[in-house]
């Protein structure tokens, strides 16, 4: 039996089967959604089976109540092939009223809701998953707890054993399960397979309008050279128009970008909107990222050599891994992952909001005296603005670094923590 690596995901899952009749599990493809759900279901349907998948599909065609008897937690995969199985699975938990039903998971192509009656509300509820944090993979230590951070503890200190190098693979590697297990060369590879199978099929797949791959292809290229900024569409659409032999209209990039967002390949990132003391016109446009940092170093073709040559993309890549784990660790935590940018050009990278209102300001930061005490007077001043007659106070702040010897608290208050050493 191959071994299974311990998700974030599986705490998440476990409690949601407690508290609701089903879950339907999202995100990328290749992220293990599949395999996860296998962990905790007592029966397993394969929707897209070679051998069985027909037979499954003409029973939820005749009887779908068919497909849906077995030992519960009963895991329906690849459900959206047959979505007449949404309303099916709404009614069972309905009638059986207990929690824990099922678990359904799907691919890349999502399902048809056209075919779909009900919204699934009160009785199904969704988890998003992610392709793996540095924690889940092996490649942090976790001496640092991001929940513990929270606490505001006096003192912190831990050892980080990741080099700049290491870091530059681990962006280009991605945290898809699968490479996590290969050898360097062939682990660099599938980052570049997925950019490939999302360009040339999946793209189209996802509603069934067909896409230009190559126009796909520089969409993406547009969209990894404006990670982490507000840049708006018509910018990417310009980039596009600079190297397509047609004319390409703004509504045709928002078709390829929505198609990106429904298959999980782009999450962009909502603004932060704090109480201020004094009155600042927030920018409340979302900052573009992928899911995975591999999805964009892919895009362009770069290599870890490529990064350690160039430090400011360099910068710009590790962001996206940073907003990665931060979003698997949110999750955990039951709170979203915002950024935070003003008139004034003040910003903060990230802000993680839990649902009590307690949040943390963190700056991220390639590592080196000089950028870290950049990062903290940042921090510095947007503490300073934030009105706490209105609002909490934030629970913390935090440096996030690539490099660093150690994770350690400043003078100041301010948390200085290596990616490596940091965990939900």
């Amino acid at each position: 039996m191959k071994k299974y690596s311990q998700r974030i995901a599986d705490n998440i899952l476990k409690r949601k089967l407690e508290g609701m009749g089903a879950i339907l599990i999202e995100g990328p493809k290749w992220c293990g959604k599949t395999t996860t759900a296998e962990q905790q279901a007592k029966s397993v349907v394969y929707m897209n089976d070679m051998e069985e998948g027909t037979n499954w599909l003409q029973l939820a065609t005749v009887n779908p109540k068919g497909v849906l008897a077995g030992e519960t937690p009963r895991l329906i995969d690849e459900w959206q092939t047959a979505p007449v199985l949404w309303d099916a699975v709404r009614y069972e938990v309905d009638h059986r009223d207990n929690e824990g039903q099922f678990i359904l998971t799907g691919s890349a192509v999502p399902a048809d809701d056209r075919e779909m009656r009900h919204t699934g509300t009160g009785r199904i509820s969704w988890l998003t998953m992610r392709t793996m944090s540095l924690w889940e993979s092996g490649d942090s230590n976790g001496s640092v707890s991001l929940r513990d951070l929270f606490n505001a503890p006096e003192q912190l200190f831990a050892e980080n054993l990741l080099r700049l190098e290491d870091v530059a693979y681990l962006i280009c590697r991605g945290g898809w399960p699968r490479a996590t297990l290969q050898k360097k060369e062939i682990a660099l590879g599938r980052a570049f397979d997925y950019f490939d199978a999302v360009v040339k099929k999946d793209i189209s797949r996802v509603d069934g309008v067909k896409r230009d791959s190559e126009r796909a292809k520089r969409i993406m290229q547009s969209y990894a050279r404006h990670q982490g900024s507000q840049t708006p569409v018509s910018t990417i659409a310009e980039d596009v128009r600079a190297n397509d032999v047609d004319s390409v209209e703004d509504k045709t990039i928002y078709s390829y970008i929505a198609a990106l967002k429904k298959i999980f390949v782009i999450e962009d990132m909502a603004a932060w909107n704090p109480n201020l003391r004094s009155k600042t016109a927030i920018r409340t446009s979302d900052n573009r990222y992928f899911t995975d940092p591999s999805i964009a170093t892919a895009a362009l073709g770069l290599s870890p050599s490529d990064l350690m040559n160039d430090l400011n993309t360099f910068g710009l890549f590790f962001e996206t891994l940073c907003v990665r784990d931060l979003r698997v660790f949110a999750d955990a935590l039951d709170g979203q992952v915002y950024h935070y940018r003003d008139k004034n050009g003040l910003e903060c990278d990230t802000v993680v909001h839990l649902r009590n209102g307690s949040y943390g300001l963190i700056e991220i930061k390639l590592g080196g005296e000089k950028l870290i005490n950049e990062g903290a007077k940042a921090l510095e001043q947007l503490s300073d603005k934030i009105d706490t007659t209105k609002m909490k106070a934030p629970s913390f702040r935090m440096i996030l670094t690539a490099v660093g010897k150690f994770a350690y608290r400043r003078e100041d208050g301010i948390y200085v923590v290596p990616i490596g050493c940091l965990k939900d």
